[in-house]
């Protein structure tokens, strides 16, 4: 269980928390949110004793195994499976020794312990992860090195999985992740067994994969049950239902003040006009919840084209005289809203590119109307932005004519405060260079919007925003877009993008993650986890005749023995999930029954588990013992 208490933590000079609590019991997995700049990340921070509190207690378990993803990983010549499978730092040990040990006992416990921590099964256990996160069976056997940037952060993404820490922490995991990934790693976290806190802005994971939802605002920290949907209504309801009373409050001292200062000199009066006056004293005020709004997002209307819009003819389009996608056959027509689709490293950013007119067809012809404007905004032109330059001096380039209030207005629509408009770009946040960048792409009214992974730096109230504008936008949109939810709530055509080709796709997002989910993961290490378990169950049978049948005794008693054992959890288990969903359990002041009771069941769930383990170790050792006995 993790426990927050009384925390309170200031950095530069600005408070992030002030006595906020929280508890997370063992085995949920929270979903922690809050507007950009909140203190989600220093959270982390503190939980992991990198940095001091002011005040106030983080405690947990000491033998919690807490991890995250810190950065990339590193870019070496050690294959990404290799990386992957050292992130187990006992099952490294153990498999190290093994080649080494030359006592039998000391062999004997070696063996042991790695059948217990499950260490046979491995690779295959890490190749299923990197596959998942977008890796081949040939990329998996490559050095890191080979890999750019975001690659290696998803191996570090995968290490850290692989390694199950009692504690994960993932901040913005899907940051570096195409559609597949995110969906991928939906699944993983909602099978997860052990305690994960995720830093996320997409909607659609939070709703999919976490139990619960931490919400950081005005320096506290409330802890909601269910999805982030549950958390969104309630929390609502709350602002109005807080809001509400405010107004009641604020009207009933207006009453009694209106009395006061009526009657307070009156003699007959006065009597009454000081009790009230003394009630007025005594009411604690009733702060309003309210939440600072999302400065809305404005794409001007662009002037009406004749259709088609844009048309490409047998295009091929790639790199270096190599092409990346082949016989394109594609047509834009006003009010198209389209997603691309596929996995990293099929070709969706380079359409993109040649839809904006940042790439340039090998071969094939593409037809548009001369007055045609396309805007793009692309992840990468983060890093684009002129250092030193402020987002006052960057219109002016684009608006050389234009006055200074004129530009200023411009940016203030966009949601720059006047403090911020002249700062240099490199001082603002991820969220606010998103923002720049796309009032500096729509500035033409543009007929066609191309937005590569738009959302990676917006929060999830900045993302409604963006959803709300492109939905009223009244041109064409290409979209990229790791985000399910922008693309459902945008896009009403789906086009694949893989082996070189761009097809329609006749289905909705569910039903493109549904076949996601059904392609069958890559075991790329299957006749190695076959040779392990041979060698692990040959080093249990090495004895003569008689020693066999002696150990096959002890076998049938080990495997009645797990079957008992998994009886009684499975009853302890189905005992506690009905007490935990008798009326009034989740009740606020039952909070420390609840802990209690949540632990209980983690560590029930957790037997449950390694006695399953324990079962088919049982079965297959006894399973062999008969076969060597008819020999």
């Amino acid at each position: 269980m993790l426990k927050i208490r009384n925390l309170s933590f200031s950095s530069g000079g600005k408070p992030l928390f002030e006595n906020a609590s929280a508890v997370i019991p063992t085995g949920h997995k929270v979903g922690i949110v809050g507007r950009n700049g909140t203190g989600k990340t220093s959270l982390f921070r503190l939980i992991r004793g990198e940095w001091v509190a002011d005040s106030g207690e983080i405690d947990y378990p000491p033998h919690f195994r807490v991890s995250g993803v810190d950065q990339e990983a590193p870019a070496n010549d050690v294959s990404l499976l290799d990386t992957v499978l050292t992130a187990d730092i006992e099952r490294s040990h153990l498999m190290a020794q093994a080649e080494t040990a030359t006592e039998p006992d000391r062999i004997a416990d070696i063996h042991t312990r790695l059948a217990d921590i499950d260490a046979y099964s491995a690779e295959s256990r890490a190749a299923s992860i990197l596959s998942g996160l977008g890796f081949n069976a040939l990329a998996q056997v490559r050095a890191c090195h080979e890999f750019s940037g975001g690659w290696r952060m998803r191996v570090a993404l995968a290490a850290v999985l692989f390694s199950q820490p009692d504690l994960l922490l993932l901040d913005e995991p899907t940051n570096y992740l195409d559609l597949e990934g995110v969906v991928w790693l939906e699944a993983f976290l909602a099978k997860y067994r052990h305690t994960a806190l995720v830093i996320s802005h997409d909607r659609q994971l939070l709703n999919r994969s976490v139990t619960g939802i931490l919400h950081l605002t005005n320096f506290k920290l409330t802890h909601y049950k269910g999805s982030y949907d549950q958390f969104d209504t309630e929390r609502r309801i709350k602002l109005e239902q807080q809001q509400s009373m405010a107004l009641k409050q604020e009207s009933q001292r207006k009453h009694i003040k209106s009395f006061v200062d009526r009657f307070r000199y009156k003699a007959s009066k006065a009597r009454q006009a000081q009790s009230r006056l003394k009630q007025l004293e005594k009411m604690k005020p009733i702060l309003a919840l309210s939440e600072q709004a999302v400065a809305p997002f404005r794409f001007p209307a662009p002037q009406e084209l004749p259709p088609p819009l844009l048309v490409l003819e047998n295009v091929d389009v790639g790199y270096d005289k190599k092409p990346v996608l082949r016989k394109l056959d594609l047509r834009l027509d006003t009010d198209d809203r389209i997603a691309l689709l596929g996995a990293n490293g099929e070709g969706k950013s380079t359409l993109s590119k040649l839809f904006a007119g940042r790439l340039q067809p090998l071969s094939g012809n593409i037809v548009k109307s001369s007055k045609l404007r396309i805007g793009f905004f692309a992840q990468h032109q983060l890093d684009e932005l002129v250092a030193g330059e402020s987002p006052y001096q960057h219109m002016q380039r684009l608006r050389p004519k234009e006055l200074p209030t004129q530009l200023r207005a411009r940016l203030g629509g966009a949601g720059f405060d006047a403090d911020i408009i002249d700062n240099p770009v490199e001082r603002l946040s991820g969220g606010q260079k998103a923002r720049l960048l796309m009032v500096m792409a729509t500035i033409d009214a543009p007929h066609i919007l191309v937005f590569d992974e738009p959302t990676n730096h917006l929060d999830i109230e900045s993302r409604e925003a963006l959803i709300h504008a492109l939905n009223a936008y009244e041109g064409t949109i290409i979209l990229v877009s790791h985000d399910s939810h922008l693309v459902e709530t945008v896009a009403d055509q789906l086009w694949i993008v893989q082996d070189g080709l761009v097809t329609p796709f006749d289905g909705d997002m569910a039903d493109y993650q549904r076949q996601l989910l059904a392609r069958p993961a890559i075991d790329i290490v299957a006749g190695q986890r076959k040779k392990s378990k041979s060698m692990r169950l040959d080093a249990k049978l090495q004895s003569s005749g008689r020693e066999r049948r002696q150990d096959l005794s002890q076998l049938r008693a080990k495997v009645k023995s797990v079957e008992k054992a998994l009886g009684v959890l499975e009853t302890e288990k189905k005992q506690t999930e009905v007490d935990m969903a008798k009326p009034g359990f989740y009740d606020s002041e039952n909070s420390q029954k609840i802990a209690e009771v949540s632990i209980k069941l983690a560590k029930i769930e957790a037997a449950i588990i390694q006695a399953e383990q324990d079962w088919l170790v049982a079965e297959e050792a006894l399973d062999t013992a008969h076969q060597a006995l008819l020999q």
